[in-house]
Formats: structure tokens, C-alpha cells, sequence
């Protein structure tokens, strides 16, 4: 500040991460887009919360403090699916674990207050994105309040919020009180019990608006309704087609004034089936085109959500992803390892978005259903200057991606559709007919990707759509051929249609049809690669069986998984309101409404996520009680078609005692499926060696979190 000649920062950001300037990482994307527009930004990066000293490190903002906890939830950045404290923290210099607070947000909010009383506190990002309302807390194993009245801000920006936080600034420096700023997309305020914007304004309960039958049914273009009260000569009433155009302009007026209001957080943390209810409205209330404002009391107070942000165009990404960035680390890390900047720093993000509608899966509920693409010129340019300006570039990008691989430039045919549209996924339980799946725009990117000198190889590491995937043979062969470096990570999450059905995830058809697509293609371009499937293990909806049979299907296809993942309920997630609620929100919930089976017993979670690793021989003795119990005892035995052995190795009983061959083989087995001590993840045999944590319900990679995941 003193080298710039400032006084003060117009803005001061507060963030849980080491600061990376790099646009896959949040605090560097909202600190450049506010310098692009003129304003003094300042950032706090990981300051010591025990007290407010560190917060005074920058003096008092003359507009704000913007507090977020970084690029991922605290909760699960610092705790793992079995509720145990991790070990490191990829989002910090040399993996330092403990440098940020559980539940950040609230806690740098308060900090901040007591640095500078009555100072503007804005909060932002996924922490804040995925609290906004009541919501489910694994690590508390409860209904929290939403973070607005625990953090005491003034403000809460969700999703991606380009557009409202630029508005929000520039209202705010024009001398416009932050308590006055109320009808911005995308934001969240606490009000008065009873507050509404405007007299022309209505409000409507929540279960009026999810009652039985269609909710919200779409305009119907042939519908004839009255022109004028006046009867025809004959005494006939006269009566006009009204166009789709028009009906649609006079619902989507009234739908602008008007607001949902949700049972409040007092009702949602004691009735789970209400709590079922709240969030299906949510997520029905999600699409930018049709959703309304919604509101649940908190107390004597409300809790407003306006409608979700409208998407960025193209031409508002290439903006935001072509500023300033210095594509680093800031230097006062020195040579620190950073692994989330490793992992990420020769990839690039070339789209935002998902509308695969996954209910374990966090994107939707922050980033949207509405796929945002950056053009083509903006992701070759990006290309250069990584090649020209990050230091160790050997030639290798290591994803052109985001949420998922195959979506890019992907959209509904029909704009008006798209607007009307209330579907939780385009692609579940089928792809919508209306939705356009061409990929031709990628392949063509990827071809002139590889076209730029210095590059030497482009591989795709975000995860695979691969239901999308097999609607285009060029595309598959495209991939396969020149993007797979060995191996292709893929999420079929599940081979039973209980819990495939509660994930919204298509069959395992779909991916035995993508692997006969991927064989072919890598057979006939000479190279042996191999797929890495992503299993979840205990998600709702997943019963013993369905694990059993789960782990049937990896043997019979020679799948031995290094790491896997149990089920991690994320705030605001589908999932999560099943595993709480033991509810389906995809269908009409009521008292007697479907249930959902729910593994929350500590024991049940470990034997399901040891169905995943039915090789490892420190599983065998919880798969060998469980195989009895469920009357399987027919698959326990020491030959290659049992599912685990009836000895275990190093036990040795009078009832039991292996023979020589026996031993052997166990011997061998053992040290196959480990170089380690058992349980490491080390060293697995066959392709499955390289599986890793994924989105949403798993702790995320690197990749994957500076995604927003």
C-alpha cells in the first residue's frame, strides 16, 4: 500500500487459502475483476483467528470486508467422511494443516467486527454459497441455522457472482447503505419477519406451491382463453390462441413479484420431513429463468434469497479468465509445495457448470445447472501464456476442463425451454431431447489446442460425462487417441439402480457401452490404456446387497481400488437431505412419502466402504461376518471365484489351518494388493491403482476443489 501511495483499500478480502494468483482460484479471480473496475484491493490470506490483530493488517476498508473460507468448505477441508481431523490441507504452503477455523466464514466475520465495528462485512464463496438457508451439518449432526445470522453479515453473495459483486461495489462507492441494496440476483439478507420489496409483491407458502400433481405445468401454446368479456352476437364468448411467447411474458411478470416462503429453520431442525420439503423447493427453485425469490425465518428475522445469478456469456468469461492474473503463488511463499497450485497450475478451466444434476454433488448448487463457456480464442490464449509465462512448463496441459470433461458449449435447443424448464438434470433419468449434445466445438479445440508450438501433449483429467460421451464415436475416438495419458478417470459410482436412482446417475450400461468405445478406440491407436472408475460407498438408498453385488462386479472385472470414498454429506445437497431426513426430495414428500435407507451406523459405513476393497485382507474378517449374516456363506473360500478367503493370513486355527498352496496364495495376494502395511493405498495391483476422491459426497482432489467441488 505504501509503494501504490493508497490510504486505505476500497475492499480488503479475507481468505482460508494461501493465495495463488490464478483464476481457478477464487480469491484471485474476485480480487482481479475489482481491480479491473478501478477499485484498491486488499487481501488477508489465512491470518491467525485467535484474535483480531491480523485483521487490522490492512487498516479499515473504505468500502468492505469480502470474508470467505477459500475454495472449498472448511468442514471439509479439514475433516474427512468418518468425521476424523486430516492431516494436511492442499491449499496451503508445504500442506501446513490447521491454518484455517472450522466453519471460517463465521468465525473471520466475527473477527472482522471486532477489529472495526460496524464496518460492511460481505461473505462469499461455496462455504457461504452452500449455508445460505437451514441446513443439514454432518460434523455436528444437525440443523444449523443459516450462516447470515451466525456470521452477523450484511450480505451473502452465492454461486458465481461476477455480476452481482461488480454492482455491489459500485452501488457501495457511489455512497448507496449496504442495508438498502436489495434487489440484486444472487444475494442473501437477513429482514424483517414479514418484509417484502415492494406493494405489488406477493408471497406464497411453500406447500402450496409442491402440492400434488404437476407443479408449475408449462404454458400450454394452444390453450384458448377469452379476449374481451364481451360476448359474440350469437351470445358465444369470443376466444383468441394465445401465442407460447405471451403466456409465458405474463407468468414469468408475475413470478418476478412474487416469493416462496420456506418452513423456518425452528420448524426444519425438529420435523425432517419439512426439512425434506424445504429443499426440494430449493432445488426446484434453481434455474435463473424461472425461480423466485425465497424466504424462511430465522427467529423474529427472515432470511431473503433473491433469485439465482443470471449465467455469465461468453464474452463476460473471457473477461473474467483473460485479466491480469501473475498465474503463481504470491512470493512471500517462497518455494513453498502448494499441492493444490501443483495440481492445478498447467490446467485450465474452459467451462462452469453442470446440468448432470448429481445429488451428492455440490456444483449445482453453486455454480448451476446452465453451462458457461469460455471461447475458443480466450482457451488458446491461455494456452500461450502458460507456456510462456509458468515456470516448469515441460510441454504438457494437463486438463482442458472443469465440473466435468464433455459439456463445453453444451445447451438447451430452445432458449424458451430452457427458461421454463424445472428438471433437476438433463441427463437423468434420460438426456432430455431438448438438450443439444454436440461435441463438435471440443474437438475442434482440442485439435487446435495441440496445434500451438510448445505444446507437446494435452490430457483431460476432469472427470468424464461418459452417457454424453457415447452420443458422438468422434469425440470418444478423438479422446481415446490422443487426451488419455494410460489412464481415464470415470464416475460410475454404482452398479445397482437403488442407489444409482437416488444419485440420479444412469445405469452401468451406459458405461459398459463407453468401454467397449474406449477399447476399440485404444486398440486401434496402438496404445493399452485403462479406465479408473469412481465408486461411492454408502450412499443413501445403498443397502448390504447393494454393496455385495457392487463388489461381485469389480471382481468379475478385475478391479481392485486403491482409494475410495464413504458417502460425505455436503450442506445444501440432495443427498444430504436423504441421509438426514431419510426422505426422497426427488419425488413429492409427505409423511407417508418413499423412504430411503440410510447407513449412519459407524459399523455399517466401514463395511461398505470395505465392499470396495474386498482384497484387502484387513477387510476380510468385517466381510466374512457380513456374508454370513446376509446367508452368502457360499461366497466365502479359497478359491479365485470366492469373494474372500475363509483363513486370514498370519491366523493359523485347528478349524481353519490353510494348507501349504493356501498360505502361498495368500502370501502372494497380500503382497500384491500392498508394498506397505495393509490399508495404505499403496502399490495396488491391477488399474485401479490410480483411483482418487472425487466431487461432492468425497473429499476432493486439488484439481477438483479449485473447482469449487
Amino acid at each position: 500500500m505504501d509503494a501504490l501511495g493508497w490510504d486505505a483499500c476500497d475492499v480488503i478480502l479475507v481468505t482460508g487459502d494461501a493465495y495463488i494468483d490464478h483464476p481457478s482460484f477464487g480469491m484471485a479471480l474476485v480480487g482481479r475483476l475489482l481491480e479491473s473496475q478501478g477499485f484498491r484491493v486488499g487481501v488477508i490470506s489465512q491470518p491467525d483467528w485467535t484474535s483480531a490483530e491480523a485483521f487490522r493488517a490492512l487498516g479499515r476498508p473504505r468500502l468492505y470486508f469480502g470474508v470467505t473460507a477459500g475454495n472449498m468448505d472448511s468442514m471439509i477441508n479439514r475433516y474427512t467422511a468418518d468425521r476424523k481431523i486430516r492431516s494436511d490441507d492442499a491449499y496451503t504452503a508445504n500442506a501446513e494443516a490447521n491454518r484455517r477455523p472450522d466453519r471460517a466464514v463465521v468465525v473471520y466475520s466475527q473477527r472482522v467486527r471486532e477489529a472495526y465495528p460496524g464496518v460492511n462485512v460481505v461473505i462469499g464463496s461455496i462455504e457461504a454459497s452452500l449455508r445460505r438457508i437451514a441446513h443439514y451439518d454432518y460434523w455436528s449432526d444437525k440443523v444449523r441455522r443459516s450462516v447470515l445470522p451466525d456470521s452477523k453479515a450484511d450480505i451473502l453473495l452465492f454461486g458465481n457472482a461476477e455480476r452481482a459483486l461488480v454492482a455491489l461495489t459500485q452501488r457501495l462507492a457511489a455512497g448507496e447503505p449496504i442495508a438498502q441494496i436489495r434487489d440484486l440476483r444472487g444475494t442473501a439478507f437477513m429482514v424483517k419477519r414479514g418484509w417484502l420489496p415492494g406493494e405489488d409483491w406477493t408471497l406464497q407458502d411453500s406447500t402450496e406451491v409442491d402440492r400434488p400433481g404437476r407443479i408449475d405445468a408449462h404454458p400450454d401454446p394452444y390453450a384458448m382463453e377469452p379476449q374481451s368479456s364481451k360476448p359474440n352476437a350469437d351470445g358465444s364468448q369470443a376466444i383468441r390462441i394465445v401465442s407460447l411467447a405471451e403466456r409465458i411474458a405474463s407468468r414469468k411478470s408475475a413470478r418476478e413479484r412474487s416469493a416462496i416462503r420456506l418452513p423456518s429453520y425452528e420448524q426444519v431442525k425438529d420435523d425432517p420431513v419439512l426439512y425434506a420439503h424445504a429443499s426440494r423447493v430449493l432445488h426446484l427453485e434453481s434455474n435463473p429463468g424461472n425461480a423466485r425469490a425465497l424466504v424462511q425465518a430465522h427467529g423474529e428475522r427472515d432470511v431473503w434469497l433473491n433469485p439465482p445469478p443470471i449465467p455469465l456469456e461468453t464474452a463476460d468469461m473471457d473477461y473474467v479468465y483473460g485479466l491480469a492474473y501473475a498465474r503463481q503463488p504470491h512470493p512471500s511463499y517462497g518455494n513453498a509445495h502448494i499441492p493444490a497450485w501443483e495440481m492445478i497450475r498447467f490446467s485450465i478451466n474452459i467451462m462452469r457448470g453442470c446440468f448432470g444434476g448429481c445429488t451428492f454433488c455440490s456444483i449445482t448448487e453453486h455454480e448451476g445447472r446452465i453451462i458457461q463457456s469460455r471461447s475458443e480464442a480466450s482457451i488458446l490464449r491461455e494456452i500461450e501464456e502458460i507456456r510462456d509465462r509458468t515456470p516448469g512448463f515441460t510441454g504438457h496441459i494437463t486438463d482442458l476442463g472443469g465440473p466435468t470433461a464433455n459439456m463445453y458449449r453444451m445447451a438447451c435447443k430452445d432458449p424458451e425451454i430452457e427458461h421454463s424448464c424445472r428438471r433437476l438434470s438433463c441427463v437423468y433419468p434420460g438426456i432430455c431431447e431438448n438438450l443439444g449434445t454436440d461435441h463438435g466445438p471440443l474437438i475442434k479445440l482440442y485439435r487446435k489446442a495441440r496445434e500451438i508450438p510448445g505444446v507437446k501433449r494435452i490430457s483431460i483429467g476432469s472427470g468424464l460425462r461418459y452417457d454424453l460421451a457415447v452420443r458422438s464415436p468422434e469425440y470418444v475416438k478423438e479422446l481415446v487417441t490422443h487426451h488419455v495419458s494410460g489412464l481415464l478417470k470415470i464416475a460410475p459410482e454404482h452398479t445397482e439402480d437403488g442407489p444409482l436412482s437416488r444419485m440420479m446417475k444412469p445405469g452401468i450400461g451406459s458405461y459398459e457401452r463407453f468401454k467397449e468405445m474406449f477399447e476399440k478406440f485404444s486398440k486401434e491407436a496402438g496404445k493399452k490404456q485403462h479406465l479408473i472408475p469412481y465408486f461411492i460407498a454408502a450412499h443413501p438408498g445403498t443397502t448390504d446387497e447393494d454393496m455385495l453385488n457392487l463388489a461381485l462386479w469389480l471382481k468379475r472385472n478385475n478391479f481392485r481400488l486403491d482409494q475410495v470414498q464413504t458417502f460425505l454429506p455436503t450442506p445444501m445437497a440432495l443427498a444430504t437431505t436423504m441421509y438426514h431426513s431419510g426422505k426422497n426430495p426427488l419425488k413429492k414428500v409427505g409423511r407417508d412419502s418413499e423412504a430411503v435407507d440410510t447407513v449412519r451406523a459407524g459399523r455399517i459405513r466401514r463395511l461398505h466402504k470395505a465392499f470396495l476393497r474386498y482384497h484387502d485382507p484387513d477387510n476380510w474378517p468385517i466381510l466374512r461376518e457380513a456374508l454370513e449374516r446376509m446367508g452368502r456363506r457360499e461366497l466365502i473360500g479359497n478359491s479365485p471365484d470366492h469373494l474372500v478367503p475363509r483363513f486370514q493370513p498370519g491366523v493359523v486355527t485347528a478349524q481353519a489351518a490353510p494348507g501349504p498352496k493356501q498360505a502361498q496364495a495368500a502370501r502372494g495376494q497380500r503382497s500384491a494388493i500392498s508394498a506397505g502395511s495393509p490399508g495404505t493405498g499403496r502399490a495396488s495391483k491391477g488399474f485401479g491403482k490410480s483411483v482418487k476422491p472425487g466431487r461432492g459426497g468425497r473429499a476432493a482432489t486439488p484439481a477438483s476443489r479449485s473447482r469449487g467441488r
